[in-house]
């Protein structure tokens, strides 16, 4: 939706790129537009979201441990540190689809 206009305009998936796993509602993008058509979208550097499924963390975990896998709350998988449990907030780099930080 544009912000000044509360216009409803579809985009399409190919035209936000691989960052779109990471797309959840009311999250804001960039476009671009070229004569009145959309060109190209970019999503925000970093999001925030939550963990809805990973192996649960042992008693003497660290986080010099190593990486496991983590789903988001939007089906996005990444690598996140031993100590992030289910249900944790994580900001994540959308542009390397990296973990950041728990919030």
């Amino acid at each position: 939706m544009d912000l000044k206009t509360y216009e409803q305009m579809p985009i399409s998936r190919i035209i936000i790129g691989e960052s779109v796993e990471f797309l959840k509602e009311e999250c804001e993008i960039t476009g671009i537009y070229c004569e009145d058509k959309l060109v190209n979208a970019e999503m925000p550097n970093f999001v925030n979201l939550k963990v809805t499924n990973t192996s649960p963390s042992k008693k003497g975990d660290t986080a010099s441990g190593g990486p496991k896998p983590a789903t988001l709350e939007t089906g996005a998988v990444i690598q996140v540190p031993v100590f992030v449990n289910q249900g944790d907030v994580v900001k994540i780099d959308t542009r390397s689809r990296k973990y950041l930080e728990r919030v």
